[in-house]
């Protein structure tokens, strides 16, 4: 806990310590010949920050984001896309198949009318020849 005091204390200082200063010397000739030397000295307390580049960095940054959300809106219409182009065959196929399924059971459905006929005929012929053997 004290060596975290004393660290924040530490940084707190050198922040506060940290002044940038320019000086500026202006010499200027006055009508009568003389010359007088002016010095001015500007002080920034803290750390300088340059707006400039701030807003350079920042247009940098939103520019990347735009780029990235035509990305992913152009990667999640490529897959619309293709969810839809599937979704269409997909449809097809089934449609498909349900007209195969219906074939199938329409010659089923015939070819047990035929059988069921063929059976019935011979339980006729059946009956017939077993009247017969009665009658005799």
């Amino acid at each position: 806990m004290k060596k975290s005091i004393l660290s924040v204390l530490m940084v707190a200082a050198v922040v506060v310590s940290c002044t940038k200063s320019t000086s500026k010397t202006e010499t200027v000739e006055n009508p009568d010949g003389s010359t007088t030397t002016t010095t001015t000295t500007v002080s920034e307390n803290g750390i300088g920050v340059d707006s400039a580049k701030i807003n350079e960095v920042k247009e940098n940054t939103q520019a990347k984001i735009d780029a990235a959300g035509q990305k992913i809106d152009n990667a999640a219409e490529d897959a619309k896309n293709k969810i839809d182009a599937t979704a269409d065959k997909t449809k097809q196929d089934l449609q498909k198949a349900g007209q195969d399924i219906k074939e199938g059971a329409d010659k089923v459905g015939k070819d047990v009318k035929s059988a069921a006929a063929k059976g019935a005929s011979k339980v006729e012929e059946g009956a017939k020849k077993l009247k017969e053997d009665l009658s005799k």
